[in-house]
């Protein structure tokens, strides 16, 4: 077993050694690819530090005909938690409306003075979490609780949510793309690199064979060329990635009271699973290539 791992491993460096310059030009070919798809990947995860930025944006207002009593504020909130998970569900009495709304006048209050203290609807405040999926399904939930008894009106950043809608969309397609990118290099690319690797040294292979050797043999040094290919031009792509990153915080980087979002690099684990599944697809993309050529 240790002799076929050797052999394995030995001739695995030799086909890289001898064919370096096309490898060369592979291993830049995925960079590129892992770059592009991580940075537009690493873009769409750091969104969401734009939505804790504006509450009061994301915040649903639902303007009640009359005051709920206790158990009529228990049906609403289940209906409200039945259609989706929300942070923090507020009831606002007429009051309690009334009371706000003389703290946002300040020195201009005085003109409340006369005025009844229950002229204004009472309202529920709906918070929803804090993620690109509650986001995008925010306008059903407006339309959804419109339809609840009671309901006068749903109120909430109609405008600045749709903009951000259509731009979670626009990037989710981008970042579709360049996954799909990512994977036609990795598998073929890599792929068409190891056939002509394979169609160079035919008369080598075909030696192998009439000495006996298997086919899992033969396959075994270009499989682990197609892994290694995958695994050096996946760590690469994420360092260009990490590098571009610092690069770009560094130039932009503003004081703690500036209202940008801190964006965040990704987490170990998802460096690991893009290098891991980078890897696997140019190994799956050699494996491809070596098990056609060797049925010819």
């Amino acid at each position: 077993m240790l002799n076929f791992i050797s052999a394995v491993f030995s001739h695995t460096l030799r086909n890289i050694f001898q064919t370096w310059s096309s490898q060369l030009l592979t291993v830049l070919t995925i960079i590129l690819s892992v770059l592009i798809f991580s940075f537009f990947y690493l873009l769409y995860t750091n969104v969401l530090h734009v939505s804790r930025l504006l509450d009061n944006n994301l915040r649903l207002i639902v303007y009640l005909n009359d005051e709920p009593g206790k158990a009529m504020q228990e049906e609403y909130r289940d209906k409200i938690l039945k259609f989706d998970t929300v942070e923090k569900i507020v009831f606002v009495s007429r009051k309690e409306a009334f009371k706000r709304f003389a703290r946002q006048l300040k020195e201009n209050r005085d003109v409340l003075k006369d005025m009844p203290t229950d002229f204004l609807p009472p309202s529920i405040e709906i918070y929803p979490v804090h993620s690109l999926d509650a986001l995008t399904r925010i306008k059903r939930f407006s339309d959804y609780l419109e339809t609840l008894p009671g309901v006068l009106k749903v109120q909430y950043g109609r405008e600045w949510v749709a903009r951000f809608y259509s731009f979670v969309k626009l990037l989710r397609i981008v970042v579709v793309l360049s996954g799909v990118l990512l994977i036609l290099t990795t598998t073929f690319v890599v792929g068409h690199t190891i056939r002509l690797t394979l169609l160079s040294r035919q008369r080598e292979l075909e030696l192998l064979r009439l000495v006996g050797a298997s086919n899992n043999y033969i396959r075994m040094p270009f499989f682990l060329e197609g892994a290694l290919q995958g695994l050096v031009g996946s760590a690469g792509g994420i360092a260009a990635l990490y590098l571009l990153f610092n690069w770009i915080s560094l130039r932009f980087a503003v004081s703690s009271t500036s209202f940008l979002p801190q964006f965040t690099f990704f987490s170990l684990p998802v460096i690991v699973a893009i290098i891991a599944i980078s890897t696997l697809l140019c190994g799956f993309g050699s494996f491809s290539s070596t098990r056609k050529a060797l049925r010819l």
